[in-house]
């Protein structure tokens, strides 16, 4: 058989070979420049990003926090100071079982009802990520304990916090405030307020008074440690520190020793006492009477203490001095005097007879003097001398309430004065258009009549008092009240004095002040309503007594204060100020159901001006001599 022979075409197969060849190479090459356009994209075009995502992974940031500036007295002495401790802390969502964990940290760390109440308000208030307290102040026993079985409590830890003392405790706790922790609606707050970044770490938030109103000067710049770390977290070395700075220092012009004197001299009185420099404004004494121990707060007040404090009869939580309102009673009537003499509608030498009633015309309504029978015949003088009520029924009738409304307005009653922490409210110096569109209804005669001896519907707060009555004892200059003298800077050691602010000057004939000057002083001598409580006294000062009407009194009857329960009794009002000739202190008293301001309220000032001038302790206590020859004020 033939056999057959297969002829190949070699060119073509060859051509094919190296066009496969050729076709594989250019994939090939298309592969590797797939790969090398990435690997420039990664190390190159995204380089940085990527470093900075793979040291993240190794360098956490831990932010430190700075400590919370002091806040002191006007004579160097601490009223909110720092300290460390540790603090048990737990983060529920890394605990598995929360309540046997609770449990079993009980055989280590003793947790009382009251932690455990505490913690679970913050848990329910909190989110679960976030590390909550259940102990402060663990002492070195219980840390030791509970480190050396820490391996057995996954998400809880022991850190290292600092914390605020108030050592007044409830002396000044209305002034300087308290912090607390900070709540979610204030991390919303700080958000939106760009100010996040710098309460990172942070666990305190100042919420009234000074800690509140300077809260961006005391609590500082926090920091933060870069920390290099492990592939379980943990930190091997710190490898930069962004130290944390400092908040600034806050003096103020308060006198601790001061208010502690105001303080004493209420007793177990409620009231309020507000002592203001006429002259800057600086505030001297803010009592609010009763008050609370700033130190609850710190870390979470516990259910039984808020509860106490919240529904106390008392209203301790209530700072009287700078919201609350009271009619002024009789301490309105230098306003009205004064405004009497600039307007032309009385003179000097002026009288009535006063036969212990007023009528309007026409009408058989009669707005009774506080003295059976009345005073006599009483001229401008007298009726401030003797608070003579009828002279002020007959002055206000005259005036009309829109003339009292605009002139004496001037003296910041019916507004804020613009004091430098939170919370102040307005008062009320009434009008024809507040009480139509607070009320919808017009204004009547006898509205205004009660207006001119301070009752109806005019309302004053006990430091809209002592502002108006420094207006008078500095011949009309308005100086803004405010606590803080100086701000100290915690990095370079300066002192930075805040200015004083002169709000306006009240237009006035000099003459005019005067003679409600001299009146003023004549209060608190022999036939004056404040005779007894200066008597003795070895300065001169200007006062006015007051008595601040709580329930209506009917026609027919007269006003028994025996027969009245307590707290329907009338209010006991004062303003002073002194040395008379040269003032530099203005205050004002409010005694709550304390009846005569004379002899309740009067007294009250009468210590403290013996203080603040003479550095005389009332004789109830033992005064050091050294010390109270080296308090003897400078002003």
């Amino acid at each position: 058989m033939r056999s057959i022979v297969e002829l190949r075409n070699h060119p073509l197969e060859l051509y094919k070979f190296r066009k496969r060849l050729t076709i594989c190479a250019g994939f090939v090459l298309l592969l590797f420049l797939t790969l090398f356009t990435r690997f420039f994209y990664l190390q190159v075009t995204q380089g940085e990003h990527y470093h900075t995502l793979a040291e993240a992974n190794r360098i956490s940031i831990a932010p430190l926090v700075p400590n919370r500036g002091l806040i002191l007295d006007r004579n160097g002495k601490i009223l909110a100071q720092n300290y460390s401790t540790y603090t048990l802390e737990l983060t529920p969502n890394k605990i598995p079982d929360l309540d046997a964990t609770l449990k079993e940290l009980a055989n280590y760390v003793e947790i009382t009802p009251s932690d455990l109440e505490q913690f679970r308000k913050l848990l329910r208030e909190n989110k679960r990520f976030k590390s909550l307290p259940i102990r402060s102040r663990l002492t070195d026993e219980e840390v030791a304990r509970f480190a050396a079985n820490r391996y057995r409590f996954p998400g809880v830890e022991i850190q290292a916090r600092i914390l605020r003392y108030y050592p007044y405790g409830e002396l000044a706790a209305h002034v300087v405030g308290y912090i607390s922790r900070i709540s979610d609606k204030d991390l919303e707050q700080l958000e939106a307020s760009g100010e996040l970044d710098n309460y990172r770490g942070s666990h305190f938030i100042g919420r009234i008074g000074i800690e509140q109103s300077y809260e961006q000067e005391l609590h500082g710049i926090t920091g933060f440690d870069e920390v290099e770390t492990d592939a379980a977290g943990r930190s091997i070395r710190v490898l930069s520190r962004t130290p944390p700075i400092s908040g600034n220092n806050l003096v103020l012009s308060l006198d601790i020793d001061l208010q502690q004197v105001a303080n004493d001299a209420f007793g177990d009185r409620r009231g309020a006492l507000v002592a203001i420099d006429p002259t800057n404004g600086e505030v001297l004494a803010f009592v609010s009477k009763p008050g609370f121990d700033a130190n609850l707060f710190v870390g979470g007040i516990d259910h039984k203490n808020w509860k106490q404090l919240n529904e106390s009869i008392d209203r301790p939580l209530n700072n009287r001095a700078l919201r609350g309102v009271y009619p002024p009673g009789s301490t309105f009537k230098p306003f009205m005097a004064l405004a009497a003499l600039e307007l032309g509608l009385r003179s000097p030498w002026y009288t009535i007879s006063d036969i212990g009633y007023f009528s309007l015309p026409g009408t058989e309504r009669r707005y009774r003097d506080w003295k059976v029978g009345g005073h006599g015949r009483v001229d401008l003088h007298k009726s401030l001398v003797v608070s003579c009520d009828t002279y002020y029924y007959g002055l206000a009738h005259d005036m009309g309430i829109d003339r009292i409304h605009n002139y004496i307005k001037q003296f910041g009653l019916g507004e804020k004065t613009g004091i430098d922490i939170n919370g102040e409210v307005d008062g009320l110096l009434p009008s024809r258009e507040w009480k139509m569109r607070r009320h919808n209804q017009r204004w009547y005669a006898g509205d205004t009549i009660s207006v001119g001896i301070g009752q109806g519907y005019v309302l004053a707060t006990p430091l809209q008092l002592a502002f108006s009555t420094g207006i008078i004892a500095n011949r009309g200059k308005a100086f803004q009240p405010h606590f803080v003298k100086q701000v100290t800077n915690s990095q370079t050691g300066v002192t930075r004095e805040l200015p004083k602010n002169l709000l306006y000057t009240v237009d006035h004939e000099t003459q005019n002040m005067e003679l409600v000057h001299r009146a003023l002083v004549d209060v608190t001598k022999p036939g004056g309503t404040a005779a007894s409580a200066a008597a003795g006294a070895r300065y001169t000062f200007a006062g006015k007594t007051g008595t601040s009407q709580v329930i209506g009194i009917k026609q027919n009857e007269r006003y028994k204060e025996e027969l009245v329960a307590e707290r329907h009794r009338d209010h006991a009002m004062f303003v002073a100020y002194a040395p008379a000739d040269n003032p530099k202190i203005a205050l004002s008293v409010l005694v709550e159901n304390g009846g005569s301001g004379g002899s309740t309220a009067a007294p009250v000032a009468r210590q403290v001006l013996d203080y603040f001038l003479l550095g005389i302790l009332p004789e109830s206590k033992t005064a050091d001599p050294v010390a109270a020859s080296e308090h003897t004020h400078p002003h």
